[in-house]
């Protein structure tokens, strides 16, 4: 396989990936009436949860603990939601915006960590997943919700599919960095499409 695009990209996606997740913590703490710490702590479960479990099943540190970067994102997220809370507000698709990007941004880099490290390529995309959807499993389990994974939305299944798409680009002869935003995009979009064209697993109960 040629190599992954440039390390740079990394840290890149760490941090926007972590903001966008810490805002859509901070929306789901502002709908539960939570105050300004439970706020915190869930926009901190939100964007680091996901990245930590992954590290962890890795044998890494977590990203987090080693430099301050991160904690400061999710400080600066938390800070704008609350400040601009009305006008985020206005946009009740605010929140899925923000998810959606998040899960798409870390699927790519979970798997890109995983690569460097000399995973197998299901691994990769195994820890990709990971990094994306369990920040929001701690996050509705904290808020008293059903983990959106586990109800019938296409929504780990559009990180699967950004996954696939990329390990498969990068066999293809095209430039590094390339195959990470179309993954980015695939997943994008096949989440809007789930929403909007209202796509759904089977309910395993017939009668439902």
């Amino acid at each position: 396989m040629p190599d992954l695009p440039a390390p740079a990209l990394i840290p890149f996606i760490d941090v926007v990936g972590t903001f966008v997740f810490a805002i859509s913590g901070t929306q789901t703490a502002i709908d539960k009436k939570l105050d300004p710490f439970g706020a915190s702590v869930i926009a901190f479960a939100t964007a680091l949860g996901g990245g930590t479990v992954r590290d962890l099943l890795l044998n890494l540190r977590p990203v987090w603990i080693q430099e301050e970067r991160l904690l400061v994102t999710v400080f600066v997220a938390v800070v704008v939601t609350l400040l601009f809370r009305k006008e985020i507000g206005r946009f009740r698709r605010t929140m899925f915006l923000f998810d959606t990007v998040g899960i798409a941004l870390f699927t790519v880099l979970g798997m890109e960590k995983a690569l460097r490290l000399g995973v197998p390529p299901l691994i990769a995309l195994v820890m990709g997943v990971v990094s994306a959807v369990f920040g929001g499993v701690v996050r509705d389990i904290l808020c008293n919700e059903i983990p959106l994974i586990f109800r019938r939305e296409v929504y780990a299944t559009a990180c699967l599919a950004g996954g696939v798409a990329y390990l498969l680009m990068r066999l293809a002869p095209v430039p590094p960095g390339v195959p990470v935003w179309i993954a980015i995009a695939i997943i994008i979009l096949i989440r809007i499409l789930a929403v909007r064209l209202k796509w759904a697993f089977p309910n395993l109960n017939p009668e439902e």
